[in-house]
């Protein structure tokens, strides 16, 4: 026996096994060590190719499944081919067509990894047969998993998206939302509203820590793109939490409860590779909401609270660009 060979294939499988366990059936794990490499890559990758082209950028997320899916396949045909390889009769030719080589043994462990039962070369009695019981196995394992996995991140692309429709809907900007609840002497309905939106930040974030994948699919619409709506409804939040009187502000339960979810959404960005921005953002505008009557405290206590969340406003910074978009501006009304 081939121990070189033998040992290398048993290498491959491991870690295959692993990663694919660990990205598809552990939700508390997140992505695999491997996965987790091969989608932060593959989006840098995308990023050189497409600039800020949304239709390019757009094609990520199938991008990413595609390569991992592939990754998987050929580590685990490589693995258990090295393992067949390993030993000089592990195979029989059925057909007796002389000896085997390494194109019959590529060939052997991909009809059966894949199933397909084709019978021309057959494996030697004992280890192998099992062996190649193992191998059939590992097939569908991967196939059944697969299948599952995807199922489920495109589900829960699915609410990413109507999460971010939410939050827009109300406004593409942070002042957007103050002005629009404001009836003149409270914030009607505002409550009920911020109560839905953290419902389903809670469940968009519980997704991305079981499908870190789902921080690489691009939205080409802004109002369809989460980082932009978890943008939006975090300025919200400050501008509520630390820009309006203590008496005039929605329920101090629902304003902690809503910025507590986006941190918790925030804490999942290491997944991704997601650093803070260097430098901080515009801050958010009391001005815009003075105009509509809303009351609000001084603009140098408003300034001393922001630098209190810096770190928090640039890990949002962070986000925005590593999705290739713009910081969302109050300029225009």
């Amino acid at each position: 026996m081939n121990l070189v060979y033998f040992i290398l294939g048993i290498i491959l499988l491991t870690t295959v096994v692993v990663d694919l366990l660990w990205t598809t059936v552990w939700i508390e794990g997140g992505a695999g060590p491997l996965t987790s490499r091969l989608m932060a890559w593959s989006w840098r990758l995308v990023r050189r190719i497409g600039d800020r082209n949304s239709w390019i950028l757009s094609l990520t997320g199938p991008f990413i499944f595609i390569v991992g899916l592939t990754t998987w396949i050929l580590l685990l045909w490589g693995g258990w081919t090295l393992i067949f390889a390993s030993a000089e009769g592990a195979l029989i030719d059925s057909l007796n067509r002389g000896s085997i080589s390494w194109f019959d043994r590529i060939y052997f462990t991909g009809y059966t990894f894949f199933t397909l039962g084709i019978g021309d070369f057959v494996p030697q009695d004992g280890v192998w047969q099992l062996a190649t019981t193992l191998a059939a196995g590992s097939g569908l394992l991967l196939l059944t998993l697969s299948v599952t996995y995807i199922l489920s991140v495109l589900d829960a692309v699915t609410q990413k998206r109507a999460f971010a429709s939410n939050v827009t809907g109300l406004g593409m900007q942070s002042e957007d939302i103050i002005r629009r609840s404001w009836n003149g002497e409270e914030f009607h309905g505002l409550e009920l509203t911020l109560n839905t939106l953290t419902s389903q930040l809670n469940t968009l974030t519980s997704n991305h820590k079981a499908y870190p994948i789902l921080h690489y699919f691009y939205s080409k619409q802004p109002e369809q793109a989460s980082v932009i709506g978890i943008t939006v409804l975090d300025g919200a939040l400050t501008l509520l939490r630390f820009g309006v009187p203590e008496q005039n502000q929605p329920s101090n339960v629902i304003l902690t409860n809503a910025r507590a979810s986006v941190q918790s959404y925030l804490n999942t960005l290491h997944s991704a590779f997601i650093e803070p921005a260097e430098q901080s953002p515009p801050s958010p505008d009391l001005d815009a909401i003075r105009e509509v009557g809303v009351p609000t405290l001084p603009d140098k206590e408003f300034a001393t609270s922001l630098k209190g969340l810096d770190e928090r406003r640039r890990t949002l910074l962070g986000l925005v660009e590593s999705d290739a978009r713009e910081w969302p501006s109050s300029d225009e009304p």
